[in-house]
């Protein structure tokens, strides 16, 4: 009896599909249909290419001292920088235009802001070396694996300390601490010394100089 006059399924070439152990599972992620929506970056891909460019010649090498100057270069590619702003060269600033660091904050060394999204660094907040705010991710629930943009804010006053991961969507409050090496997987509260993996608030932040200030 042959595959048609037994009614079996084909596919195009005409073969029978495998079935079993040895058939294919669904594709649940297909990249070759993955697309960066139009306006997803924010400028047109000319100016990321001069921002890029700018970053490699203007903002990397500029010596440590020179915080004014970078503060200014962030300036011309749409950033809101504060006044008296620290930021390292080392830094890496994704998308400048979708930044935000209030007066006085300081970005330490290797930092990494990755502002796909929205990031929001508030007055006298610190984000210390080789930390990283990621401010976009993947629906991975979709095929398509599509992209999608979601803020990151650190908090005035706040301080994420050494090797610290800001997963995005997360806001963490102001005054906060986060310890070296945590995983920020979710919101945390303002005035609290936070840790761990995924970072969770242990204790009230204390300022022992409240009320003490010298006259």
């Amino acid at each position: 009896m042959s595959v048609a006059s037994s009614g079996a399924s084909t596919n195009a070439q005409g073969e029978a599909p495998e079935t079993g152990a040895d058939a294919m599972p669904p594709r649940i992620q297909d990249l070759s249909a993955f697309k960066v929506p139009a306006d997803f970056r924010g400028r047109p891909g000319w100016y990321v290419q001069l921002w890029w460019i700018a970053d490699a010649l203007l903002f990397r090498p500029s010596p440590q001292v020179l915080y004014g100057w970078r503060r200014t270069l962030l300036r011309w590619f749409g950033a809101r920088v504060g006044a008296g702003a620290i930021i390292r060269p080392s830094a890496r600033i994704t998308y400048p235009w979708k930044v935000s660091i209030g007066e006085h904050a300081w970005i330490g060394d290797d930092v990494t802001l990755y502002s796909l999204g929205q990031i929001e660094i508030g007055a006298h907040a610190v984000v210390s070396q080789r930390s990283y705010l990621c401010a976009a991710d993947h629906d991975y629930r979709r095929r398509t694996f599509p992209i999608r943009a979601r803020a990151v804010t650190i908090g005035a006053q706040a301080w994420v300390a050494t090797d610290v991961f800001v997963a995005p969507g997360v806001t963490i409050g102001e005054g906060a601490i986060v310890g070296a090496r945590s995983t920020v997987l979710r919101d945390l509260p303002p005035r609290m010394v936070c840790y761990g993996y995924p970072a969770l608030a242990v204790r009230p932040r204390e300022c022992l100089d409240i009320g003490h200030e010298s006259k």
